[in-house]
């Protein structure tokens, strides 16, 4: 299966440590963002990875080179950063099964696997990671609501009165479907090509999204606090 890791993303956010690097090559626990991304990819079969690169794309293709490993690496280039279901297309013409898609900010240590199982069981034709948040906090995410067999019926982007608290981690698994459902979305309020519109379009044609609870953690590194709490978590398992 291929792995493919959208970190097109300036990070401005995360100033000062993007400065002078774009946000996947900000270290965590003494190695980049994106290094943590590749080696649990990899652990998890990643046969190829397909990385969308952006801002300062060649700092991040000079690190990795056309390899991690053994794993082989093809880059794309978002341009603009228009969002993800944008960033998104531009794997499409490299990419030809089933496919796990990862967010080049997220560190996790979680049950990734049993996405990826799922996926192969080819019961769904996509499946994600996700988990509970505190109410008050919901309207960052992506919000999903889910059905009593566990299945995906509705994704909210950052609703203001979530309805549910039940939200995407930043993990998923597709197959191409996900690609023609990128190009039927239209901008959002915020000007952006939102992934959780694509994947509300997959439902609405009938297709089967599964969710799968996480356990263990996951940290979006989104500010600087966000790395500082996500090193800590590292360095307390070791």
């Amino acid at each position: 299966m291929q792995a493919v890791v959208l970190a097109a993303g300036e990070g401005t956010r995360l100033r000062p440590l993007t400065e002078d690097k774009p946000k996947g090559m900000v270290d965590v626990a003494g190695k980049p963002i994106l290094t943590h991304c590749f080696e649990q990819l990899v652990d998890l079969g990643a046969e190829e990875l397909v990385v969308v690169v952006g801002y300062r794309k060649q700092d991040i293709i000079s690190h990795y080179g056309d390899s991690f490993g053994d794993v082989p690496i093809t880059y794309t280039h978002q341009r603009e950063q228009k969002g993800l279901a944008h960033a998104l297309l531009t794997v499409e013409e490299h990419v030809d099964d089933d496919f796990m898609l990862m967010l080049g900010d997220n560190v996790f240590r979680a049950n990734l696997g049993d996405v990826v199982s799922r996926q192969r069981e080819d019961r769904a034709d996509a499946a994600f990671l996700v988990e509970e948040v505190p109410w008050e906090e919901a309207s960052r995410y992506g919000v999903c609501v889910t059905n009593d067999y566990g299945e995906i019926t509705e994704v909210v982007e950052k609703p203001e009165d979530p309805p549910s608290n039940l939200v995407m981690t930043g993990f998923y698994t597709f197959t191409p479907a996900i690609f023609h459902a990128c190009k039927l979305v239209q901008p959002s309020n915020r000007g952006e090509y939102e992934i959780s519109e694509a994947i509300d379009l997959l439902i609405r044609s009938g297709r089967t999204i599964d969710a799968i609870g996480i356990e263990g953690w996951r940290i979006d590194i989104g500010y600087p606090e966000d790395r500082d709490e996500a090193e800590r978590r590292i360095e307390n398992e070791e």
